[in-house]
């Protein structure tokens, strides 16, 4: 069965930041894209990162400048650097892998940026 672990969600003041973690484990093959997603009540989820395996990387308006996106293919761990967060920030953030033929979502964990 295949897992995903995030980590690194918590309680900031605005202008502060937050590293995010998801943990790929189990019979997962053949990894090609990472992404990190954002959802609040009532919202669409929607894109916030994406990572390729060769590393290049795509991020939504609203982020750029301020969130970068990483992975370690060896650990099939992918991360979420955010700085300068701002309110408009606050959501559940969860991690999705694909591969040729499946996605997969981590469980979500929140993010609050207070003003």
């Amino acid at each position: 069965q295949v897992q995903l672990v995030e980590s690194g969600g918590g309680l900031v003041q605005a202008g502060g930041s937050l590293r995010l973690s998801c943990a790929a484990s189990g019979s997962i093959f053949s990894i090609y894209n990472l992404g990190w997603y954002r959802q609040t009540p009532g919202k669409q989820r929607e894109l916030v990162a994406t990572i390729s395996r060769g590393g290049n990387t795509n991020y939504t308006d609203s982020v750029k400048g301020r969130f970068t996106i990483s992975r370690d293919n060896a650990k099939n761990t992918v991360y979420l650097q955010m700085n300068s967060l701002k309110p408009e920030d606050t959501a559940v953030y969860y991690c999705r892998v694909m591969t040729a033929f499946s996605s997969y979502w981590g469980q979500g964990t929140q993010v609050t940026v207070s003003s």
